[in-house]
């Protein structure tokens, strides 16, 4: 969302509202295809969870939406066969 910059005028009551338009965030480069998320991949899955166990969300993991519903999935799944805490 962009910033909005409010610039006041003395002479009058109106505001003029001034947009800055922030840099695109670089779309992240996916070194691997969706069939490598898979929940015996335990090495690549370690990578979207932090220490205390949670999943990253997409804002921070920067993947698909597609990739991050699989990730999601396959980090569950690992977790149920005891590969993953």
């Amino acid at each position: 969302m962009p910033r909005k910059i409010h610039l006041e005028k003395s002479s009058s009551r109106a505001r003029a509202v001034a947009v800055e338009l922030r840099p695109q965030r670089p779309k992240p480069k996916i070194d691997f295809d969706i069939e490598a998320l898979d929940f015996k991949n335990v090495n690549l899955l370690r990578q979207f969870v932090t220490e205390q166990g949670r999943i990253l969300p997409r804002k921070y993991t920067g993947l698909p939406a597609r990739y991050q519903r699989r990730l999601a999935r396959a980090i569950k799944r690992a977790r149920q066969m005891l590969l993953m805490k």
